[in-house]
């Protein structure tokens, strides 16, 4: 396997210092790669030069037999695609095996969001006299008032607030940055999380550089962030669920549903390409297709 391990190793090399990927979907790559790999080396093929289109259909049934979701398959045949693209480009190959490959078309499921009065409801369910309260309704704000990602927000350090400009620095994919605006409501809750909840969370350990702290006074993580989400919907009168990108979903569509352009959404969400943004108009125009069905007197 020392022709494919050599290869992988430039690959994952390439991932990291052009296209600047995370550690997570290196790893995701890394793992897709080597299970084709071992398969072939049950087939007698070591070398990735000796891969032809006939092995990358015999592995993609070997796939579909598992069982596996059409998602999982498709990003395993994607990062296998890439990879020979890859191997292509460089000239350590002569065709990409996977290129002709169909993969099973993955069904396209409308982001969930909440409407604008289920947000109301949800922030009148928060209290501000305890200093966990107080931190709940700045995370809620900020989550829904930017649009970031629940990773990205666990990320921030309370230096990256900028309060004058009303601006938060975020670190997003593949560490990517940028300056996302947040509003007065956000910036009220913050103030008052910053000035005197966080500070009695910290019990005087002022090392802490994270914004969103626990009851311990360590950083607030991802999974923490989805339990706190989770009992807030509780404790308000809503009856749907909440995962945290539901907010980001509300956030782009309230925007575009209240007049915002589609490119200004694109950078707020940080999406590095505009087609991922565009779900959201589909989402929008659902919506008003059934404003349009339950309230037009010749529907």
């Amino acid at each position: 396997m020392t022709n494919v391990n050599v290869f992988l190793k430039l690959f994952l090399e390439y991932l990291q210092m052009e296209r600047n990927y995370s550690k997570y979907t290196i790893e995701h790559y890394q793992h897709d790669i080597s299970d084709f790999f071992t398969f072939m080396a049950e087939q007698a093929i070591n070398e990735v030069d000796k891969v032809q289109y006939h092995d990358a259909r015999l592995y993609l049934t070997r796939l579909y037999d598992k069982n596996l979701a059409r998602k999982t398959v498709a990003k395993k045949i994607s990062a296998l695609r890439s990879f020979y693209k890859f191997l292509l480009r460089e000239q350590y190959v002569e065709s990409n095996p996977f290129t002709l490959l169909t993969t099973p078309k993955i069904e396209k499921r409308l982001p969930q969001f909440f409407y604008e009065n289920e947000i109301t409801l949800l922030f009148n369910s928060c209290e501000t006299e305890t200093a966990l309260g107080q931190r709940n309704k700045a995370l809620l704000e900020l989550l829904y008032g930017t649009g970031i990602r629940v990773s990205e927000c666990c990320r921030i350090r309370l230096k990256d607030l900028d309060f004058y400009l009303s601006t938060v620095l975020v670190h997003g994919k593949g560490n990517k940055e940028r300056y996302v605006p947040f509003g007065t409501q956000a910036s009220r809750a913050l103030d008052l999380y910053i000035n005197d909840g966080r500070k009695k969370l910290l019990a005087g350990n002022q090392s802490v550089e994270a914004l969103f702290v626990n009851n311990r006074g360590g950083a607030l993580t991802t999974r923490g962030t989805r339990k706190v989400l989770n009992r807030m919907i509780e404790k308000s009168a809503l009856d749907s669920s909440i995962h945290p990108h539901k907010l980001r979903h509300s956030f782009a569509t309230h925007l575009l549903n209240n007049g915002a352009d589609l490119r200004s959404v694109q950078e707020l969400l940080g999406h590095a390409f505009l087609s991922s943004t565009q779900v959201y108009t589909h989402v929008t125009n659902e919506h008003l297709k059934k404003s349009y069905m339950a309230h037009h007197p010749r529907a």
